[in-house]
């Protein structure tokens, strides 16, 4: 029988905060609230960078028990970032912190593994771009290290956490196939790879399927916030991208979807994968999504370059509010310097502005050299690059789109929104802000069978209920558009980059 209403928690990971929101579902209806937020990054220790996962395991806890002050709790679910993971001994016990997307260990082993396994084989086992970070690089890098002959286990950022919370081991799907070691065709974890590549099979675990109930949180962790009742653990679409596709307002499926945060992931929702040596060239990846449904995408280096930029801009003395720097932006001239954001000198941290300036000058555009000029040159290329990798990925989809729907953080940037929608020449729709940790939530309402209908049944409601803002195409840009796109064309050869939204 159907529940008539749900109060689950949704836990949400990015890559400089956590949050932790409490959601009460009904069939027609849900309110939803943050009631814990907790500082995520990155931590350099000797020559690696890394995460504090236990800081990240004592957020979750902390926000768990506030949740629970106030009523019975009939889930929980966490999502993140894709491709970073722990490794366990024997007993269970970590193998030291998890190592960070952005440390460099992975550079010197991804061409002798991609010559060796074949690009276009490489890309067809797994639907997935080739990227530095993916867990297969940073596997075939960590071989060789003292702590791996010890692992027995590996498990992905959110199932480390399940199975702190439950002692369930498992692989969530959506996660999974950031790795680019899941089988493109759903069947599982490519044994064949990996043992050409020295990969230890025994390291993986069994596959879910979000939607999977786990069972209760463990009685140590009970005790540890406070409850005195089961509280059950389901599997979401971990991967947070997957978690805020499944949110996304569309009406029918002729949308595109950017989910705009550190990382911009732009694409489509597809029944199967694209697989052809022309996607492959693009740059375009097959993550699975909601319902067994295939995210086609690109990934371009997102609000990252502002955020970076803003970060040496304080540590120089010249903080500014984004509001500030939106409103100053907005009026400068349009498309003066462009850029791709996919050039790999703004993948570490750093002073972007000096890089970007550099690369500017590298390819014949003028230089940024205010705050307000280079926030209008970031956000004008990454407007750019919107453009050119929808306009790709319905090329080689053959999938039509109407609209652009805008989620995650970068739904606040409303210079952002309006310039992509100029630089696509369609209708941009951007919300919900909370779009991963609303999918999430509406996924553990249906695993309790209090919606019905999958991830259209969740679109539905999140469409009567979210705070959205449609964004009109500027007719008379449509020229500067493309003749920032024939510059670019000349100067850059980048099809975009290989980044991942957290």
């Amino acid at each position: 029988m159907p529940t008539a209403a749900a109060r689950v928690v949704a836990v949400d990971l990015g890559a400089s905060n956590g949050r932790v929101f409490l959601a009460d579902v009904g069939r027609e209806s849900f309110a939803f609230a943050q009631v814990h937020r907790f500082w995520n990054g990155d931590v350099r220790t000797g020559r690696h960078i890394h995460w504090d996962v236990l800081g990240l395991y004592r957020g979750i806890l902390d926000g768990v028990r506030t949740a629970g002050r106030d009523g019975r709790l009939d889930s929980i679910g966490i999502d993140s970032w894709g491709v970073d993971y722990g490794l366990l001994d024997d007993d269970g016990a970590l193998l030291g912190n998890p190592v960070h997307y952005r440390d460099d260990r992975t550079l010197k082993v991804v061409g002798p593994v991609v010559d060796g396994v074949g690009a276009l084989d490489l890309y067809r086992r797994s639907g997935i771009a080739v990227a530095p970070f993916n867990t297969i690089f940073q596997l075939v890098a960590g071989r060789e290290d003292a702590l791996f002959s010890l692992a027995r286990t590996l498990l992905l950022i959110p199932d480390l956490l399940a199975f702190w919370l439950t002692g369930s081991v498992g692989s969530e799907e959506t996660n999974a196939s950031t790795t680019q070691l899941l089988s493109v065709d759903g069947s599982g974890w490519d044994g064949e790879l990996m043992s050409k590549l020295g990969i230890p099979q025994g390291l993986f675990a069994p596959i879910r399927r979000p939607g999977e109930r786990l069972g209760p949180l463990v009685p140590e962790v009970l005790a540890e916030i406070g409850l005195d009742y089961p509280v059950p653990f389901t599997a979401v679409c971990s991967h947070d991208t997957a978690s805020a596709v499944v949110a996304v307002p569309a009406a029918d499926a002729h949308f595109a979807f950017i989910s705009s945060g550190t990382w911009s992931l732009v694409g489509v929702e597809l029944d199967r994968p694209v697989l052809s040596e022309e996607s492959r060239a693009a740059g375009f990846t097959n993550e699975r999504g909601g319902d067994g449904s295939i995210l086609y995408l690109r990934n371009v280096m997102g609000l990252w370059l502002l955020q970076e930029s803003m970060r040496t801009w304080e540590r120089l003395g010249k903080g500014f509010a984004l509001a500030e720097l939106l409103s100053s932006a907005a009026a400068e001239p349009p498309l003066r310097s462009v850029f791709d954001p996919g050039d790999p000198s703004f993948f570490s941290p750093g002073d972007m502005p000096s890089r970007i300036a550099q690369v500017c000058r590298e390819h014949g555009e003028p230089v940024a050299e205010t705050p307000a000029q280079v926030t209008r040159s970031i956000l004008d290329s990454l407007a750019l690059a919107y453009r050119r990798s929808l306009r790709a990925a319905s090329e080689l989809s053959g999938k039509t789109v109407d609209v652009v729907h805008v989620v995650g953080g970068g739904v606040n940037n409303t210079l952002l929104c309006q310039l992509t929608s100029d630089a696509c020449g369609l209708p941009v729709v951007a919300g919900p802000v909370e779009a991963a940790a609303i999918g999430n939530a509406l996924v553990q309402a249906q695993a309790l069978g209090t919606l019905r209908g999958g991830r259209w049944a969740i679109r539905e409601l999140v469409s009567k209920q979210a705070e959205l803002r449609r964004y009109e195409p500027s007719e008379a840009d449509g020229r500067l558009w493309q003749d920032a796109e024939a510059r670019l064309a000349t100067g850059q050869t980048s099809p975009g980059s290989n980044g991942r939204r957290s």
